[in-house]
């Protein structure tokens, strides 16, 4: 199959890319390099760079390409920002995306694998989450990945686009060159975390000491970027051999009638102390830390149910161990962004 990768330069998207490539797709990627990285991606996939948002840039890319299926990363995707900066969150991630969905429809590509997020849930009235959870967003970011979602869910009615959502929290770990920034942009716990044990940050801030778990910190679901590179896969499959959906009206989402809303989760919680303590083992250095008040809106336990991938894409974590997770972003981090030539 012929697959476009947007944001393909980034952590997911560069991963999935490989993992694309390794199931036998052809594969180009477009990214504008304002956040991903051209030594990110596997040197044997096309790349041409361009501002996928803008129709005018983005549609000759397309053209002609003949393009079977397009997997989307490419967004802006830090919540605290989506509060200062929620225009530019429904302008690059709703907005945006229409545009390259309209170019995408105008040139017969029929497939659509959206990176989409589990903020769309906002604050849990039960745990684990899963797909039924009412979709309350507590920030722009989640805010404007849901409208993303419900777009979709009309050109699958109404131009019979296939499309799958997948949902998840927190994508960690590394596989080779494809890991997480080490720059004074990374927000993320787990980079953070090593980046304090590798001498480069002063400290890692423990925003919340007195939630309702186990040590007082709260819970998060991390999932590795190989599984999440491999669900991507499973859902393109997943929709080549869905039936094209019709305006007859909307079946269950994930039940293979040509739209897929899925989680992509463990389904089990780590909380901050947990990896902080996992760091300090893999590593065999300390990770100085400074207890601090939680921050408002932070919820004691985020983490989400996956039966729902296990069902319809056959998908199966196989990198679940937080141990795992954190040894290979650490090999990453000590490897250099670009010191690694495996895919």
């Amino acid at each position: 199959m012929r697959v476009l990768v947007t944001g393909g330069a980034g952590f997911i998207g560069s991963a999935t890319a490989a993992a694309l490539r390794d199931a036998g797709h052809d594969v180009t990627v477009a990214d504008d390099l304002s956040r991903g990285r051209r030594d990110m991606l596997p040197d044997d996939v096309r790349f041409v760079q361009v501002d996928v948002t803008e129709p005018d840039a983005i549609g000759p890319v397309v053209a002609g390409a003949g393009f079977d299926a397009c997997l989307h990363f490419a967004a802006l995707i830090e919540v605290g920002d989506s509060m200062r900066r929620p225009e530019a969150y429904f302008g690059t991630n709703t907005a945006g995306t229409a545009a390259l969905l309209d170019v995408l429809l105008r040139n017969d590509v029929g497939r659509f694998v959206f990176s989409s997020t589990a903020a769309t849930y906002g604050e849990p009235v039960s745990v684990p989450i899963d797909e039924d959870h009412p979709n309350v967003p507590t920030n722009p970011y989640g805010e404007s990945k849901l409208m993303t979602e419900r777009m979709l869910a009309w050109y699958r009615r109404l131009h019979g686009l296939r499309s799958a959502s997948l949902r998840y929290f927190n994508a960690a770990g590394a596989i080779g060159r494809h890991g997480e920034r080490a720059d004074e942009h990374q927000s993320h716990l787990i980079p953070l975390v090593l980046l304090a044990a590798a001498g480069r940050r002063e400290h890692v801030r423990v925003f919340g000491t007195d939630y309702p778990t186990a040590d007082g910190t709260a819970v998060r679901d991390y999932i590795h970027v190989a599984d999440l590179a491999d669900a991507h896969v499973l859902a393109l499959d997943a929709l080549d051999t869905a039936a094209p959906a019709t305006s007859d009206g909307d079946a269950e989402a994930g039940t293979g009638d040509g739209r897929i809303v899925a989680n992509l989760a463990n389904g089990a919680g780590f909380s901050v102390r947990e990896v902080i303590a996992t760091a300090e083992e893999v590593t065999g250095l300390p990770v100085p830390h400074v207890d601090e008040p939680r921050r408002a809106g932070d919820p004691a336990v985020l983490v989400a149910s996956a039966e729902r991938a296990r069902r319809v894409l056959g998908w199966e974590p196989r990198r679940p161990a937080l141990a795992t997770i954190v040894g290979d972003a650490w090999e990453h981090l000590q490897a250099g962004a670009a010191g690694s030539d495996a895919d």
